[in-house]
């Protein structure tokens, strides 16, 4: 059961994204195929205050993700408490995630935090759908910035999947890769060595 507050704060969220609008955004993002069934082109900065504004709060977050609205669904990632997120939430909001947007700011906001990251990851990685494997890759990017270390199993897994990834066909994924093979290299000149040397036994050249 929903108490009144909550929903109170959810009408009150809402009715400010009006007043945020900002229509050449969201028309942007439509034609760029990014289809939300509300979307008032609230800039990230504008929602990041907003989520200060709230502060971390599991009830609101979880009304918020129910409303089919671009905003709303980028605010419950900001203002819900990592320490509070259970596998099956996870779970349901990453079935409910059809956007890359969200995708990413669920990974950067949310699910690098979670005590369950690396597990994540690399199960939505070896997944079938890309938003999960581009999810997976944007994780271990802010992992890996984070300086977290995978064991030799987890080096080898992520290595074998990324090859699958930059051979693959979706942009997203590929780009999402790359971008954290560069944040696996990063982790020293070993792991730059071993990626390299991954790369270049599957005729990729690209580091």
């Amino acid at each position: 059961m929903i108490d009144t507050e909550t929903t109170n704060k959810v009408k009150e969220i809402k009715r400010s994204f009006r007043l945020m609008m900002n229509g050449p955004t969201s028309q942007s993002m439509r034609e760029k195929g990014i289809d939300y069934h509300v979307n008032w082109g609230v800039a990230l900065p504008l929602l990041k205050e907003k989520a200060k504004e709230y502060g971390k709060d599991y009830d609101l977050a979880i009304e918020l993700w129910k409303e089919n609205v671009r905003e709303c669904k980028i605010l419950a990632t900001l203002i819900m408490p990592a320490d509070k997120m259970l596998p099956e939430i996870v779970d349901l909001w990453m079935e409910q995630t059809d956007t890359q947007e969200i995708a990413e700011q669920a990974a950067f906001n949310l699910y690098q935090y979670l005590d369950y990251a690396p597990v994540l990851a690399y199960q939505w990685m070896a997944s079938d759908k890309p938003i999960y494997q581009l999810t997976a890759y944007q994780i271990l990017s802010r992992l890996f910035m984070n300086g977290q270390e995978p064991n030799e199993r987890g080096i080898n897994e992520f290595l074998d999947q990324v090859v699958v990834a930059l051979q693959g066909g979706n942009a997203g994924v590929k780009h999402a890769a790359f971008n954290c093979l560069m944040r696996f290299s990063d982790l020293g000149e070993s792991y730059e060595i071993i990626a390299k040397k991954a790369l270049k036994s599957q005729g990729l050249d690209i580091i």
